[in-house]
């Protein structure tokens, strides 16, 4: 049978006695699988909207396979979101059913999402019997997939059966076989998990080892119990397993291979190291449309080659011209500042299947028959490609895209701030940390603006600013809009005073030249100090 949707992989798992998930003590087949996930298609009818507010979990599996043997489509609803911005998306994505549990139904209470129904897992299921599946469409959706907001509707890339399923094909790439077991700890609500991960491990017949969330101690404990052959993963997430203790059995483990975005060099390298596994490192997007791995030429910092067929450029984006190629110094930073641009696909726009209703969006991405990724980046003289942030209001911390402008909306709130900017400032490691200028009535007060944001419902758990800089006036252009280059240029670097928050709580101090000195010697130690002269 020819492989034309997702359903086709899913069915041909239908009387496989393989096991094909693990969770916990749990463990099910994939005949198990797909017999669950056809008792919950049941429920559904084509074109339903199904929210899913979970853990990973198996419920958030079955009801994935329910959506693709209904027709449905399933809309991977992030739990980090809080209040009305977390209503805002499940209102825009048309959620006709929302599927949760006890604990993130409380996430819900008060707010107007628009659902008609809402299910609870971790209460008695009244199922159907196993329903007959609808025959979907290669062009059909099935994934709704929350990439960063705009000051606009949020943006939810959709996904259809036929590219996740051709997607999945390529398992084989990743080293994916029916003897492998894939650890899943990424969160399902994301691109990587589903296709970097669940989607192949479908195709080969694999078995999926389901973590609730990612637990840094948990990883080495985890890939021993199942025997994990195979983890993908997104951003810090390999710094946080290199920071628990090292010991001389860490390479006594079944790791073939990882495969993951926006790692540094040097955690690459002391992960291969210290748990003797393959690291594929490459760059891509829940969009789809570019991807590039690296090649064993690639420098070290570098992001690799576009796969074969994909044409992709460096290019202005205020005039469309293609950037010079990069320069360097002796210690790799760059000579050259105009060699950054946007990073573009020149005959890959057809591949993006656009945003749910979000036009301008669209437009945005889809210029001149061109993709226009939204990341920076610039190119050396042999080819290789490499990352140099995103734009100004756009941040990426520990893994979980999102936008300026609703943290701005949120900080504004707080009486003492006249104007405030928020924008993204490296990280020692991979990604960015969050930022924020502030122009306030008087002086900065810490314990005012720690009460203030803990009171805030809608402050999702990764936008609280690591730095805040207090400017006696915002840097404005021309026109009345905030300036944020020079902002981020200076970042907290800046003659402005400067505060900082230093671990996981709500705690500001003032960041002291003996911090800031600290602080560029993380880069240096996890060879990033090139970084702070490209951005």
């Amino acid at each position: 049978m020819a492989i034309v949707t997702f359903a086709d992989l899913l069915l041909a798992r239908a009387d496989d006695d393989h096991v094909g998930l693990r969770f916990e003590d749990e463990s099910y087949t994939w005949a198990e699988v797909v017999t669950a996930a056809r008792r919950r298609a049941g429920l559904l009818s084509p074109g339903t909207h199904v929210g899913v507010l979970l853990e990973n979990v198996p419920e958030y599996v079955f009801w994935i396979g329910a959506a693709t043997l209904a027709g449905a489509t399933v809309v991977g609803i992030n739990p980090t979101r809080r209040g009305q911005e977390l209503a805002t998306d499940i209102r825009h994505t048309d959620c006709d059913l929302i599927v949760t549990d006890t604990a993130h139904a409380a996430l819900l209470e008060g707010l107007d999402t628009g659902a008609e129904r809402l299910l609870l897992v971790d209460t008695p299921l009244s199922l159907s019997a196993p329903a007959e599946p609808v025959l979907a469409g290669p062009g059909d959706r099935l994934l709704l997939l929350f990439t960063s907001g705009s000051t606009g509707a949020p943006k939810a890339v959709a996904c259809s059966q036929g590219r996740l399923a051709a997607i999945a094909v390529m398992s084989a790439r990743m080293g994916i076989t029916r003897e492998s077991v894939t650890y899943v700890a990424m969160p399902l609500f994301h691109g990587n998990a589903l296709m970097a991960n669940f989607a192949m491990a479908v195709h080969a017949g694999a078995t999926v080892a389901l973590r609730r969330k990612f637990s840094a101690s948990s990883f080495l404990p985890d890939v021993r119990k199942f025997g994990v052959t195979y983890f993908n993963y997104v951003g810090r997430a390999l710094a946080y397993i290199l920071a628990t203790p090292e010991h001389p059995s860490d390479a006594d483990n079944t790791l073939q291979a990882c495969f993951g975005t926006e790692a540094s060099a040097q955690d690459m390298a002391r992960f291969s190291e210290r748990f003797r596994c393959r690291i594929i490192e490459g760059y891509g997007s829940s969009e789809g449309a570019i991807s590039m791995q690296k090649t064993p030429e690639t420098p070290p910092d570098a992001l690799g080659l576009p796969q074969p067929g994909i044409e992709v450029a460096i290019l202005d984006p205020e005039t469309g011209a293609e950037c010079p190629r990069a320069r360097f110094d002796d210690h790799n930073g760059l000579l050259n500042p105009d060699a950054i641009g946007e990073i573009v696909g020149l005959n890959v726009a057809s591949a993006f299947e656009g945003y749910y209703k979000n036009p301008e969006a669209d437009a945005e991405r889809v210029r001149d028959g061109k993709y226009w990724s939204g990341d920076l980046g610039y190119r050396d003289e042999k080819g290789f490609f490499y990352f140099a942030g995103r734009g100004a209001d756009r941040l990426r911390v520990d893994s979980e895209n999102f936008a300026a402008a609703p943290v701005e909306r949120i900080l504004s709130r707080w009486p003492a701030v006249v104007m405030c900017a928020v924008y993204p400032v490296p990280d020692p490691r991979t990604g960015d940390q969050v930022m924020a200028a502030l122009e306030l009535h008087g002086l900065f007060d810490p314990d005012a603006f720690t009460a203030f944001l803990t009171a805030q419902p809608d402050l999702g758990t990764k936008w609280a600013p690591r730095f805040v800089r207090v400017v006696g006036s915002m840097p404005l252009t021309a026109t009345g809009k905030v300036d944020k280059r020079p902002l981020r240029r200076d970042r907290w670097e800046a003659a402005d005073p400067v505060w900082h928050r230093p671990g996981r709580a709500l705690t500001y101090e003032p960041l002291d030249a003996a911090r800031a000195r600290a602080l560029r010697a993380e880069f240096e130690s996890h060879g990033r100090s090139h970084i702070l002269t490209t951005l």
